[in-house]
């Protein structure tokens, strides 16, 4: 910030720069007092260093700047500095009392800022005054040898500033500062080397207790040490047969489990194999191994999720638990089931280690098994169809009565004279209405009851339960049922095998139809409900009014072949299960307040991703 409305980097010369009094010899009584001032003066200055001794360089410099505006009655004194203690810049100014301060220490710096690495000789020496009117005589002094070290500008509006006796005064005062700051910087360092050597001779005194404290216990301790040793000695020998026991059960197990093991340290390719895993891919023990190599033995479905897990190995992600496939030379296929974990080596290195297992037997168990359920899943359907002959019947026969019906009302009419053309016409329509139900009736049939492969699609439930309500209805109602649905608006869509979730529904409502069969007392109320659950799911809950169950039994209402009835199969709440877990949901049942009890199904609407080799509901069941 510059204070100079002229140009204060050339040298302008006061008009009044030189008075008649210097360049005419001065009275020599005058010139006496003037000289006995500056040795005063001077006396004065040299006494400063003893009242800094050991003090804060920017308390120096504010006693300084005091003395020097008072004893040469200067306009303005300004300094900059780097204190020693900090490395912080000591800026500071002080201006006569006559005088008005019009901007601060930084702002009257930035005026002087553009010479403080020049030469003194090279600074204007009038300048546009900071501090007041008119211009101001300067002079700058270094503080040391370096301007950067500090710089020491007074200033006055005498026009005669600065003499002889002035120049003598500011230069004695600005060696004066520099001595003081490099006696600050002296003592500085030297209270820094004090406290190290404090600090190295408090550790060293503590290094020597510790040693003298070891010594006093060295003689025991060596000969505990003897013992030890021939302890450890001992010890190393055992723990090399118990190793070489180890590895022998390891092999072993590793051999009956099908189950080997590895290393791969990802940034030097190294790969180390089990004894065991050679054996899995039928590779000669020994043989150098390479991600090629390896590659060559999977299975070509399988081999980008194969490259994938290696790339996503070298990008060093955690864990892995996957399960892919191996084509054998002899075009025979191997389901592995591989485990690593990743960690750091001794240098830091990434490396895994991990074990891969031959689940090919239990895959084909879990194909065989899910095959079973599919199979068990459609005799108990089957099974319904006894229990639901006569509302088919019903269903059926009330169509097909009213087909034979029409079609004789319709020969009548178009046999009259003359003939009723318009309602011959009503009454076909009315038969082909009749025609329709009939055989709407045999495709739920059909559907529920055939053997076709599951597959999923979007299911709205609550038309999937009116549907089901269609088909039991004559059942419910020989049985003095009172139904009561109660259908949620806004249910959304799932995602499932229709035909499978309505064997379910149909189940739940004919095992509550069948609880409250033996009830007389109450009405044999039965409750249909769907609702929203929480985490993006949907509800369905069948409530009866029947006997309710014990809970000692609860865990076992859904296992297989556990039936209350007489005549059941207790198959029917074990498949239902089944197809609610498949649909990635769950299937429980709770007593009522009152009487009965209310069997309840959850699955969300959308299926959560599987891992590799997952299956969609109603398939056959695989790994992980």
């Amino acid at each position: 910030m510059n204070f100079a409305n002229g140009e204060p980097g050339r040298r302008r010369r006061h008009p009044r720069r030189r008075c008649s009094a210097e360049v005419q010899s001065e009275n020599p009584t005058e010139e006496i007092k003037r000289l006995q001032r500056c040795i005063n003066d001077l006396v004065s200055l040299l006494a400063l260093p003893a009242i800094w001794s050991g003090g804060d360089p920017s308390q120096m410099f504010r006693t300084l700047l005091d003395v020097l505006l008072g004893m040469l009655r200067l306009d303005l004194v300004y300094v900059w500095a780097q204190n020693p203690l900090d490395a912080s810049p000591i800026e500071m100014v002080r201006v006569a009392q006559s005088q008005k301060m019009t901007a601060c220490a930084q702002e009257i710096g930035e005026t002087f800022a553009r010479w403080l690495g020049e030469s003194p000789q090279r600074w204007p020496t009038l300048v546009r005054s900071p501090v007041g009117d008119g211009d101001l005589s300067i002079l700058p002094l270094r503080l040391g040898s370096r301007s950067e070290a500090g710089v020491l500008v007074a200033g006055s509006q005498r026009p005669d500033f600065p003499r002889q006796t002035e120049k003598l005064l500011l230069s004695v005062a600005a060696s004066l500062a520099a001595i003081g700051l490099q006696e600050a910087t002296l003592l500085s360092e030297q209270k820094r080397v004090a406290t190290e050597l404090e600090r190295q001779v408090a550790q060293r005194t503590g290094e020597l207790a510790a040693a003298n404290e070891g010594l006093k216990t060295e003689i025991a301790d060596r000969r505990l040490v003897e013992v030890r040793l021939r302890q450890e000695e001992m010890e190393r020998k055992r723990s090399g047969e118990k190793l070489r026991r180890s590895e022998t059960f390891l092999a072993e197990a590793q051999r009956l489990s099908s189950t080997g093991s590895f290393c791969w340290r990802v940034a030097t390719g190294e790969i180390t194999w089990s004894e065991q895993l050679y054996r899995l891919f039928e590779f000669d023990q020994g043989m150098p191994l390479t991600p090629e190599l390896i590659g060559s033995r999977v299975h070509p479905d399988d081999l980008t999720l194969s490259y994938d897990m290696i790339e996503r190995a070298r990008r060093g992600d955690s864990d892995f638990d996957s399960v892919y496939r191996l084509q054998m030379p002899d075009h025979s296929v191997k389901y592995l089931h591989l485990v690593a974990h990743g960690t750091r080596a001794w240098d830091g290195r990434l490396e895994y280690i991990g074990a891969v297992q031959d689940v090919t037997q239990r895959r084909v168990a879990e194909e065989a098994l899910g095959k079973a359920r599919w199979e068990l899943a459609h005799v108990a359907r089957v099974t319904t169809l006894g229990v639901l002959t006569a509302s088919i019947a019903h269903e059926v026969n009330q169509p097909l009565a009213g087909i034979v019906i029409n079609a004789n009302t319709c020969l009548r009419m178009l046999a009259a004279d003359p003939p009723n053309v318009e309602g011959a016409r009503e009454t076909v329509q009315r038969t082909i209405r009749d025609g329709n139900r009939a055989s709407d009736v045999i495709r739920r049939l059909r559907a529920l009851f055939s053997k076709k492969v599951a597959t999923s699609e979007s299911v709205d439930l609550n038309e999937a339960t009116r549907e089901m309500i269609a088909l039991s209805w004559s059942e419910l109602r020989r049985n003095g049922v009172i139904l009561q649905p109660e259908l949620a608006d806004d249910l959304p869509p799932v995602t499932g095998n229709r035909v499978q979730l309505q064997q379910v529904i149909l189940n739940l409502l004919l095992n509550a139809s069948d609880a409250m069969s033996g009830v007389d007392d109450r009405p044999r109320q039965l409750t249909i409900r769907t609702e929203r659950a929480e985490g993006d799911r949907v509800r369905l809950a069948v409530q009866d009014a029947g006997e309710g169950f014990d809970h000692k039994n609860m865990d076992k209402l859904f296992e297989a072949f556990y039936s209350t009835k007489n005549d059941g199969m207790g198959v029917g709440l074990s498949v239902s299960r089944s197809i609610i877990e498949s649909h990635y949901g769950r299937l429980w049942a709770t007593p009522n307040d009152g009487p009965g009890a209310t069997f309840l199904f959850s699955i969300p609407c959308r299926p959560p991703e599987r891992v590799t080799g997952a299956c969609s509901p109603g398939a056959s069941q695989s790994l992980p």
